[in-house]
């Protein structure tokens, strides 16, 4: 009984447990939720407060343009006072003028007013005079006339000397090219001259060079000649070149044979070219020595290098560590 006891009262704390922790639970929820809406809260301040920083510090730039502008118009009191008394100094002067005009423009009206008009001072001429002035022009315009005309015959006189002029200008540039193309020719002909002198000078050379020659070989030829008649045999030199062209007729005639035997052979082309292999004897002990055909894969022969390898260095084989 006691054991049924003991089993009741452990499920019933831990019943009361269970409702305790989903008690909590609840309770951690809605704290859970009361802190996010203060950080929404929060976070909705930080932005509000931007929004007014930034509204003041638009507010002060305000203030400051406006200060300024307080500023500037003190400074300029003082020039609108003077302004306004040059103003007004000119709207009186305009009033006065107004007035004057009005004034004039009722004395001019009046036809009884003798003082509306002003004599001008002077003397008319009389007719004698004025016969005289109109003969004293008459001559100045007919000496005018003349150094008018004296001076369309100097320009005539000019042109015809200025168009003279231009024809022998004209005529002394042709002139100016025919001696331009003769100077042309001279030059060319001087330097064939000079082309021409250099080449007789080196056939000079050429001739004085050969004639030295010839001269040498009457010599050498005149000693063999007197060797020769005295009875004794011609100098090495002689016999020497003698051999040599023994010789060389001798492996001509050889080298003409060997190139008669070899076009005589089936098969056989003239080439100038370097023969290659086109065959080879295997090394197999199961076949034959005998020379086989390279077929269609023949070894490929590589170039020469060129006198350009001197500017390649030539690499260094490292050793292999295994």
């Amino acid at each position: 009984m006691s054991h049924i006891f003991l089993n009741f009262t452990f499920s019933f704390g831990a019943y009361s447990s269970g409702l305790l922790l989903r008690d909590r639970e609840e309770e951690l929820c809605i704290l859970y939720e009361r802190i996010h809406t203060q950080e929404m809260l929060c976070r909705n301040g930080d932005i509000e407060i931007q929004v007014m920083d930034e509204k003041i510090k638009f507010l002060k730039v305000k203030i400051d343009e406006k200060r300024r502008e307080i500023e500037s118009l003190l400074k300029m009191l003082p020039v609108e006072k003077a302004l306004d008394a040059e103003l007004l100094m000119l709207q009186t002067q305009h009033s006065q003028c107004k007035d004057r005009i009005k004034q004039m423009e009722e004395i001019f009206a009046d036809p009884a007013n003798e003082s509306r008009k002003r004599d001008l001072g002077g003397e008319d001429p009389s007719p004698p005079e004025l016969l005289k002035k109109i003969e004293q022009l008459e001559r100045e315009l007919v000496q005018k006339e003349e150094k008018l005309l004296k001076i369309d015959l100097l320009y005539e006189h000019l042109s015809q000397l200025l168009s003279r002029v231009h024809a022998t200008v004209e005529d002394r540039k042709q002139d100016k090219l025919l001696i331009a193309k003769k100077v042309r020719r001279i030059r060319a002909r001087t330097q064939e001259m000079m082309a021409l002198v250099a080449e007789l000078s080196m056939q000079q050379a050429l001739a004085i060079k050969l004639q030295q020659e010839v001269r040498d070989k009457e010599q050498f030829l005149m000693i063999v000649s007197s060797r020769i008649d005295q009875g004794l045999p011609p100098p090495e030199e002689i016999e020497n070149e003698c051999l040599k062209i023994l010789r060389n007729e001798k492996m001509q005639k050889e080298a003409r044979a060997a190139e008669e035997e070899q076009a005589a052979a089936p098969g056989y082309i003239r080439t100038a070219a370097e023969p290659r292999p086109t065959a080879y004897i295997p090394n197999d002990e199961h076949s034959l020595p005998l020379p086989q055909p390279y077929g269609a894969l023949a070894p490929f022969k590589p170039t020469e290098p060129g006198a350009n390898m001197r500017h390649f260095r030539k690499p260094v084989v490292k050793p292999i560590q295994v």
